[in-house]
């Protein structure tokens, strides 16, 4: 029984930061880091991480390495990162900005709630710093991006497209579910959760202007009107560019080829030219299978 944690954190352009981050999750050799995606211009960093949870006679939750791991990576973080001086073209609320458990294999979501719950009371007391719960974490299943949006996380404040410093009150206007309400400004907040699992998709496109692109991403989105099960945000990604950064909530039910096909299509009424989207991470099942050859390669 697996879980997966997707772990994200605001940097990307510091090495000696990204060194002490990456050997803190390496302390644990059974929890397993099976990608990493890092993005200079967003200055975001995703660790993905993996490996096993125990249960007790009764079926319950009881162990798992990556208890320990994460919270060796967010001490790590919050000693090499400060969030006033950071900036970056993807909207963030901390240092340590999102925490996605997912079960793999035979795990379940409960399992993965369990530990989401674990981390966070963790995080929340021995750090003091403020953090949301979402989705199967959290007992309404409220949405990471309703919380996002009460926090003003989608609002850039430099430049119109670029996020720096810290930018939303120091005092939250709702209690957290663990830590203190009031906001440390080099660490920020923190939101952590659990789920079924979810596909990263970004999508270049040849486009300058803010407005235009936020239009597209607004059409796409099932908040929009657009495409169910889907959420959508447009970035700027260099001079001439920007990203439609996708979130597909149920990839088996809408894909990556229709969100391509949509953007393609809302793009060419604007005049404009589209890439190939990307991956940010692997499938689940290519996932599982790099865990498993790495943990056999090293008991070799």
């Amino acid at each position: 029984m697996l879980i997966c944690c997707m772990l994200f954190i605001s940097e990307a352009r510091n090495c000696a930061a990204l060194d002490l981050i990456e050997r803190a999750a390496r302390i644990d050799p059974e929890s397993v880091i099976v990608n990493k995606f890092e993005d200079r211009v967003y200055n975001r960093i995703r660790f993905t991480i993996v490996s096993y949870v125990v249960v007790d006679t009764t079926g319950s939750p009881i162990y798992s390495p990556l208890h320990q791991t994460v919270l060796a990576i967010v001490e790590a973080a919050y000693g090499a990162i400060n969030l006033e001086l950071h900036s970056g073209a993807h909207p963030r609320l901390g240092v340590v900005d999102d925490i996605a458990f997912h079960p793999l294999a035979e795990a379940s979501l409960d399992e993965a709630a369990w530990l989401a719950k674990a981390v966070a009371a963790d995080i929340g007391s021995r750090f003091q710093v403020p953090v949301f719960l979402y989705a199967a974490a959290h007992p309404t299943g409220r949405a990471p991006d309703t919380i996002r949006r009460e926090l003003g996380y989608y609002r850039p404040n430099f430049m119109g497209s670029q996020w720096a410093g810290w930018n939303i009150p120091e005092i939250l206007p709702e209690n957290p579910d663990h830590g203190p309400s009031h906001v440390s400004r080099t660490r920020g907040v923190t939101l952590i959760g659990a789920r079924s699992w979810v596909t990263l998709y970004n999508i270049p496109i040849m486009c300058t202007d803010v407005s235009t692109a936020r239009r597209i991403a607004r059409m796409i989105s099932a908040r929009g009107g657009g495409l169910p099960t889907v959420q959508s945000l447009a970035l700027f990604h260099g001079d001439d560019s920007a990203e439609i950064a996708c979130m597909l909530l149920e990839p088996n039910r809408i894909g990556a080829d229709r969100v391509q096909a949509q953007v393609e299509m809302l793009a060419a009424q604007e005049g404009l030219d589209v890439e190939k989207g990307y991956f940010t991470d692997f499938s689940p099942e290519m996932i599982v299978q790099k865990y498993m050859n790495l943990i056999s390669s090293r008991r070799d």
